[in-house]
């Protein structure tokens, strides 16, 4: 159970720390921030996936949740709302699509 939680959690603030670099963000307290932001939205998240339901519907409209979750979350950390959207959907979408991609890509190497 563990691992189900880790690895993705560890996965998602990679890819999530590289895109907002990608965009260009420095400040610590933004990049340290999204690391708690995660552990808060990416655990629960993948949490009731495991325990409850883990269909791509359940993933599609808890990533939602997530992205207005986060953006609030990021609402404390930089100046702007826009920018906090942007960080939110960003990071969701491809953190997200990622992970999608490695399914899709572990299903055709296992058939």
């Amino acid at each position: 159970m563990v691992t189900r939680l880790l690895v993705p959690l560890v996965a998602t603030i990679v890819i999530e720390w590289g895109v907002l670099l990608f965009l260009g963000e420095r400040r610590r307290k933004v990049l340290y921030g999204s690391v708690v932001i995660n552990v808060l939205t990416n655990v629960p998240l993948n949490l009731y996936a495991v325990c409850v339901s883990n269909g791509l519907s359940t993933a599609v409209v808890g990533e939602l949740l997530v992205v207005v979750v986060e953006a609030l979350c990021y609402r404390w950390l930089v100046d702007e709302w826009r920018q906090a959207w942007i960080y939110s959907l960003l990071c969701n979408a491809i953190s997200f699509l990622t992970g999608e991609l490695f399914v899709l890509i572990s299903l055709l190497f296992t058939y």
